[in-house]
């Protein structure tokens, strides 16, 4: 048994795939026999993210931050973000010449140029610094990799995702009466996501949303015929994938995706746009439609048998996920 500390600012009550994917890796890892803690912004004081408030950063200082890791004396130190913890901790680590592990979850650098007039190259040069300075750095996706192989980032691995299909799965019931085709987006409602360019498509059917976010309000007043359900978890969010027939992906920024996964589980085929996350997790393998054109890519998908979509779904553990992330620490 090894006790493994994860460093993470995003956490509860946050709901996004780095969250998510988190909370379920330490489950997973705590079924394998390990002592899973995690250092989160619930530890100290917080306040709200510029432009995006339900993202919280943590005000406190290296000292809180080395008192509590002393306190856990981790074998295993995986920082996750780029934020007030994982800086600290990073910093912990390298002072006290501490081995520690990374992961790249989120394509931080567009989103800044998104919301503020940031050059994403100084935003990469230093995330470059940050990862490169831990011992590994975990990936997604093969797309992912080269792309930050390309731009200087080094000692990279992949640490792969996966879908609980206890909860993600077809259902008889349908929870939802709109009408059909139902196309489905579930996300986080921001600008970086491109939610604008699902919304804009020429298609048959019900456009729906689910998540919240800062652009929601905008969106509602802007598409007043989509159906904005807000934000939905567990068993009313399964049952809402499951009544839906196709899922849409905009997004162009991503590094992955777990709600693709969650969307394959529940039997819905996939329409995005051919780039990272997409290509990786749908690529060729028939469960989806990657096409420039957004409303191509739908109109393909609904063509899709759900089955399909469903074995291939099954391909996907999380318990696979947790002993390749484990591997990697023993880097």
């Amino acid at each position: 048994m090894s006790v493994i500390l994860i460093v993470t600012d995003a956490w509860h009550p946050q709901v996004n795939g780095v969250v998510r994917s988190l909370d379920r890796l330490g489950k997973e890892l705590s079924k394998l026999g390990h002592e899973v803690h995690y250092l989160t912004p619930q530890s100290f004081k917080t306040i709200p993210c510029p432009t995006y408030p339900e993202i919280r950063l943590s005000l406190t200082l290296g000292g809180a931050v080395a008192r509590k890791i002393d306190a856990i004396a981790p074998e295993f130190i995986h920082i996750s973000t780029e934020g007030p913890l994982g800086f600290l901790a990073s910093r912990y680590c390298r002072k006290r010449k501490k081995p520690f592990s990374t992961s790249y979850h989120t394509r931080f650098p567009e989103y800044l140029a998104a919301r503020f007039p940031i050059p994403a190259s100084w935003t990469y040069k230093v995330l470059r610094w940050f990862h490169n300075t831990g011992s590994s750095c975990m990936v997604a996706t093969p797309s992912l990799k080269r792309d930050l192989e390309a731009r200087g980032f080094k000692n990279l691995h992949y640490w792969g995702r996966g879908v609980d299909l206890e909860l993600f799965h077809p259902r008889g019931e349908k929870v939802l009466d709109f009408e059909r085709p139902r196309l489905l987006y579930v996300g986080r409602v921001a600008v970086e996501k491109n939610i604008s360019a699902f919304l804009e498509l020429d298609v048959d059917g019900t456009k729906i949303v689910v998540g919240d976010g800062p652009q929601r309000a905008d969106l509602q007043k802007q598409y007043p015929d989509v159906k904005f359900l807000g934000l939905q978890e567990g068993e009313a969010l399964a049952a809402i994938y499951a009544s839906c027939d196709v899922f849409v992906f905009p997004s162009k920024t991503d590094t992955f995706g777990i709600v693709l996964l969650e969307a394959l589980g529940s039997g819905l085929p996939v329409a995005a746009y051919p780039v990272m996350g997409p290509v990786d997790v749908i690529g060729d393998s028939g469960v989806g439609v990657l096409d420039e054109d957004l409303a191509t890519a739908v109109r393909g998908a609904l063509k899709i048998d759900p089955q399909a979509c469903l074995d291939y779904a099954a391909k996907f553990s999380w318990e696979a996920s947790a002993r390749q992330f484990y591997s990697n620490l023993e880097r």
